[in-house]
């Protein structure tokens, strides 16, 4: 798959535009922690295969990665933001007053929110409402919204085991928190009835707010690096339960024992056929300005999407990536170069 780089007048565009030093021939992306394996593994695969250096590939975070693409265009500014939550409007209209204009969104597959405990502990069943009921800073008791009172997760809901809450969960940075804010947290909140007691109290906008309060307490850690640290903390407090990604959790399968959530076992065919209630799609976002300019960047995100890396018997399923059944309209997407609409 040997390609020729692009021109140095393309080049020369790009250097005009920033310090007027060389333009940079490595493609750069950072971003989510739940997307850096996938990107890395493609990203090593690309510089193996192409006349291409091998992009360069930072985790940091969601946000973080969205707010490094959208400080500008030039050499000096990433190439690609790598996400597990979709682009805020926030981040759009900061890259427009920055001057980015047109950003592709290319959606890589599908990834789900897992909840591991240690090998060898006891095993458990969750329920989104279990989880508000742990960690939230006000819960229902008797009709009435009170400060958490639960110690335990038998407190919580009497089927659970007589284990001590103590959760680590992702930090407000990363994608995987947006995730895990609406569809674990928002999701056990109305369940409960607190949200309604909460928007009836506030109003809804500070309503759904409150929802996401969580007890200060020590009990809900957030943990800001990937989910090695997450694994780390539960080697040093075997009770502890972590949050983690379905391709984390599946490679480590020899030190964690998952939780059903709402009675479905998470897996990459629980998730593909939307089964498992918390997955979410992965993203990498593309600065199309920088398309024919930073050499290679055209051919990388073909090979990212291709069918050979993304496709069900790729090396990205194979890591535990669920395959996006729509990926041949994201293929298309790609070589047309076709930027981003409206977000709806």
């Amino acid at each position: 798959m040997n390609t020729a780089k692009f021109g140095v007048s393309a080049l020369a565009i790009l250097a005009a535009s920033t310090s007027g030093a060389l333009a940079r021939d490595q493609i750069q992306s950072a971003g989510s922690s739940t997307v850096l394996p996938y990107a890395t593994i493609v990203a090593e695969a690309f510089g193996e295969n192409f006349d291409f250096p091998t992009p360069v590939v930072e985790g940091g975070g969601s946000g973080a990665g969205r707010k490094k693409l959208c400080e500008g265009v030039g050499e000096n500014t990433i190439d690609i933001a790598n996400s597990s939550s979709r682009i805020k409007q926030s981040d759009i209209d900061t890259c427009a007053a920055n001057g980015v204009e047109e950003i592709m969104e290319v959606r890589i597959g599908y990834d789900g929110i897992v909840f591991a405990s240690k090998i060898d502990g006891p095993e458990f069943a969750f329920t989104p409402s279990d989880w508000y009921n742990a960690l939230a800073a006000e819960v229902m008791v008797d009709g009435a919204l009170v400060a958490n009172p639960n110690k335990t997760w038998h407190d919580v809901n009497a089927e659970l085991p007589e284990q001590d809450i103590l959760a680590f969960i992702p930090g407000t940075k990363h994608g995987t928190r947006e995730v895990f804010d609406i569809k674990v947290l928002e999701a056990g909140c109305e369940a409960t009835g607190a949200m309604e007691a909460f928007v009836a109290a506030k109003g809804e906008k500070d309503g759904e707010k409150a929802c996401l309060a969580l007890r200060t307490d020590g009990v809900s850690v957030d943990i800001d690096g990937d989910y090695t640290e997450t694994l780390s903390r539960l080697d040093a407090n075997p009770n502890a339960i972590g949050v983690f990604g379905l391709s984390f959790y599946q490679n480590n399968t020899d030190k964690l024992r998952v939780a059903t959530m709402s009675g479905v076992v998470p897996s990459t065919e629980s998730i593909a056929t939307g089964e498992y209630p918390v997955s979410r799609p992965l993203f990498f976002y593309v600065k199309k300005a920088h398309l024919g300019v930073i050499p290679g960047l055209q051919e990388y995100i073909d090979f990212f999407v291709s069918d050979e890396m993304a496709g069900p018997e790729g090396p990205l399923a194979a890591y535990g990536l669920v395959s996006d059944p729509e990926l041949a309209a994201t293929q298309e997407m790609v070589a047309a170069g076709t930027p981003m609409g409206p977000l709806n």
